[in-house]
Parts: C-alpha cells; structure tokens; sequence
C-alpha cells in the first residue's frame, strides 16, 4: 500500500493497490491518448481545417462513441445528472471545450511540444486552487518546485536567446493549461456521485453543442477540407485522423482520465499524466518529424523536474497536516 495524501491536503490515506495500480494503468493510458492528439490535429490542420472544426468534429465523435455507454451507466438515475447540472457545464465548456480549442490553436502557432509543455505547467496551478480552496499552503519545497518549473518555461519559450515568441501562441496555450488544470480537479470529484462514463459523455456533449452554436453565430471559425493528411511522408485520407481524434484521444483518453482521477487523486493524477508531455514529444517525431531545440529541451526537463519537486512538497505539507488532525 502507498501513503499519499487526499486532495484536500487534511489528511493523510492509505491508497490500497487495489486503486493504486489500475489508477496508475488507466493515468499512463489516458496520458498516451491524449499525447497523440496534437500530432494528428497538426497534419488536419496543416490541409486547411480550423482548430474549431477539428475540435468540434473530435468532441462529436467521442460523445457519440460514449452515449449508449453513459446511459447504461447511469441506470436511469437521470437525477444525477439534474443535481450536478454546473459540474457538468464546467467540465464541458473548460475542461473539454475550452482546453481543446486553446490547444488546437495553439499548435497553429508554435510546435506540438512546446504547446503542451506551456500547457503542463497545469499541476502547479492545481496546487494553486487547492491552497485557495481548501487553505492548504504550499511548502518551501513546493516554491522551489514551482520557481524552477517557472525558469523552465522561460526556456521552453526560448525567452533568454531573443528568438521570435509567437504571442498568440504562448496565450492559446495557457489557456489550454487553466483548462487542464480545471480538468484534472473536477475528474478526481468522486462526491458528485457521477460514473466516470456519464461525467465524460455529458461533458463531451455539451462542449459539442457549444462549439456548434459558436461556430453557427461566427465566434469559432469552421472550416474543414477533404483533402488527404499528410504525416512525415505517409498520406492517409481525411476522414481517419478525426476518427483517431474522437476514438482514441478523446473518448478512450476521458473515460481512463477520470478513472485515473478518482482513483489516484487530482494531485497523483496530474502528475502521472505528465507522460502525456513525453508521449506528445514522441508522436511528434514520428508523425510530423518535429523536434523542440535543445534549449527547449532543457527547459522542458526542468519544467518536469520542477512539476515532481512540487508534488513532493505538496506531500510533505499534506503529511505534516495530517499528523497534527
């Protein structure tokens, strides 16, 4: 069994391995689907859709994919889904919607890595909310985590050498970052009483519906192409990256989340899910060729060394509470 603290950093656990094991398989999964997203909404990108349509087009598959799942999930207790009404608009107008979106037009701006290096930065904001929420003050370790995560992030955005800095860019992925973050506290929510599956086809639906009036009144561009993708040298028609998109990186990589979530701990989880970071990298490679400079690199490491001396801060400090209950 392994000691890890609860979310609201009062108390200390014992996380037995019957959630501590299938947590941590369903987090690596999760990290990995959603790792794969940057890279195929690239080469979708690179032939003339919007990061709007792509998203769009993702979030409908994936709540397709999970509607007759949620429901028989739900078992007819339709009054979950009444009583946490504002959970699941948060969940699917941040966390999915927003978050999508943001990295998608990203990834237009700057390369796959780098975007979701900016965007990994999430876990320190997690801490943030939960000194906020729950009065739980990070530690002197935890500060030091955060100032090199910090430095990191100069490097990743290559401020030091006075290379060009896509603004946009940098924005766009900070607003995937604040959606992760939001996206990492709400899927560890076991009090709502929703199954991961409702909680994750409920969400994906409503950002889907979102996304379709924001595109009908003109705030979201939509626009699509049925032009072949092209990813390092193999074309493949248009239609089988959006069913990646939908299948794999979003309905397969929700349901494992939230499961991960719940079992793990939104501080657990968000740090496990860094893989997602290493696998994007990897798929970047592999698909689109793209590979950060060497200072990005560095940056890059420091941002995840940085991110694991906050979580072991942040343990610490939750340890100490829990022997002062």
């Amino acid at each position: 069994m392994t000691t890890f603290a609860d979310d609201a950093g009062t108390r200390v656990a014992e996380l037995p391995a019957s959630r501590l094991l299938p947590g941590l398989g369903f987090a690596v999964l999760s990290a990995m689907s959603f790792g794969l997203s940057g890279s195929l909404a690239k080469g979708l990108l690179d032939t003339g859709w919007t990061a709007g349509a792509a998203v769009t087009v993702r979030v409908l598959v994936a709540a397709a994919v999970l509607a007759v799942p949620a429901v028989l999930s739900l078992r007819g207790r339709w009054g979950l889904l009444r009583r946490n009404a504002g959970l699941v608009a948060v969940y699917g107008m941040v966390a999915v919607a927003g978050c999508q979106l943001a990295y998608f037009n990203a990834v237009v701006h700057m390369q796959v890595g780098v975007a979701l290096l900016i965007e990994y930065t999430a876990p320190v904001a997690v801490i943030g909310w939960m000194w906020l929420r729950h009065g739980h003050r990070p530690g002197v370790l935890t500060l030091v985590g955060a100032v090199v995560a910090a430095f990191g992030l100069v490097l990743v955005l290559d401020l030091l050498s006075g290379a060009d800095l896509s603004v946009p860019g940098v924005l766009w992925a900070l607003g995937a970052m604040a959606g992760a973050a939001t996206y990492f506290v709400l899927s560890a929510s076991e009090d709502n009483g929703l199954p991961p599956l409702v909680l994750a086809a409920s969400g994906l639906t409503l950002g889907a519906v979102a996304l379709l009036v924001a595109g009908a009144v003109g705030v979201v561009p939509m626009s699509a192409s049925t032009a072949p993708v092209s990813y390092d040298g193999a074309t493949v028609p248009w239609w089988l990256p959006l069913l990646g998109l939908g299948v794999v990186t979003a309905a397969l990589a929700y349901v494992t989340g939230i499961a991960a979530g719940r079992r793990l701990g939104s501080r657990l989880a968000s740090f496990v899910a860094l893989l997602e970071v290493l696998f994007a990298l990897l798929f970047a490679w592999l698909l689109l060729g793209e590979l950060p400079r060497a200072v990005q690199v560095v940056g890059g490491v420091l941002i995840l060394a940085g991110v694991v001396v906050v979580k072991l801060g942040e343990r610490g400090t939750a340890a100490a509470a829990g022997t002062s209950t």
